[in-house]
């Protein structure tokens, strides 16, 4: 079981890899790196998808696989040829500021969500580039509606300290996440003209000399702020 404290905001509270084969991409990642059960959360059906959710700490890695044809994740897998990077999930404590920001930053929304416990948008992956990006306000900051009910008893002593995204310019990606979002905490950009996305997912508490973990063109590897 994990303590959970106050975040500080914004942050990367969840990374979504998207995957052919959601039950070995799950068991790989057991394997490797210990995590516990997953929660698969029914409402992603919505999007034609199943998925597994980890919790790391407070943090969150997600594997989603298309449940059918025609998804966006199927579709995602399919220009990268293999299992690829996703999505994004950034927490923030001002998402109405945020939205009202969008239109100045020529970014649309594509999906939005308003529950009791949670408000959420995510962005046109054309519009932010490297990835499909969520703004999510959960109520209260500790909690975290897409972990399960019971996440904090299946967590392990890990954490998702950050993410790579590797796209044709990125400074302007960069300026472009950063006007968005309020900030680039633990997210960091490389150059690729081919555009591939999200690269790579930092995890603390694993040892340093780790051989990074490969799932298609994600990289799992030790954050470099150490254990």
């Amino acid at each position: 079981m994990t303590t959970i404290d106050a975040p500080h905001l914004p942050r990367v509270r969840q990374a979504v890899v998207a995957a052919r084969d959601l039950d070995a991409v799950c068991a790989t990642l057991r394997a490797s790196l210990g995590l516990g059960e997953p929660y698969h959360d029914p409402a992603v059906g919505h999007f034609g998808l199943r998925n597994a959710v980890f919790a790391l700490g407070d943090t969150f890695l997600e594997v989603v696989s298309p449940a059918h044809d025609g998804t966006a994740a199927g579709r995602q897998i399919d220009r990268a040829g293999d299992d690829c990077g996703y999505m994004v999930m950034v927490q923030v404590n001002d998402l109405a500021r945020r939205r009202s920001r969008l239109k100045s930053h020529r970014v649309r929304e594509v999906f939005e969500v308003e529950l009791d416990d949670i408000a959420e948008v995510h962005l046109h992956p054309a519009d932010m580039h490297g990835a499909i990006v969520s703004l999510s306000e959960p109520r209260p900051k500790t909690a975290w509606r897409w972990g399960g009910p019971d996440w904090p008893a299946r967590s392990v002593a890990l954490r998702v300290d950050g993410v790579t995204l590797a796209v044709a310019d990125p400074e302007a990606v960069a300026g472009r996440w950063s006007g968005v979002i309020g900030g680039l905490p633990g997210i960091t950009f490389i150059r690729d003209p081919a555009e591939p996305g999200l690269v790579e997912i930092a995890l603390g508490g694993i040892a340093a000399r780790r051989e990074p973990l490969q799932l298609g063109s994600v990289r799992i590897v030790p954050s470099p702020s150490g254990a």
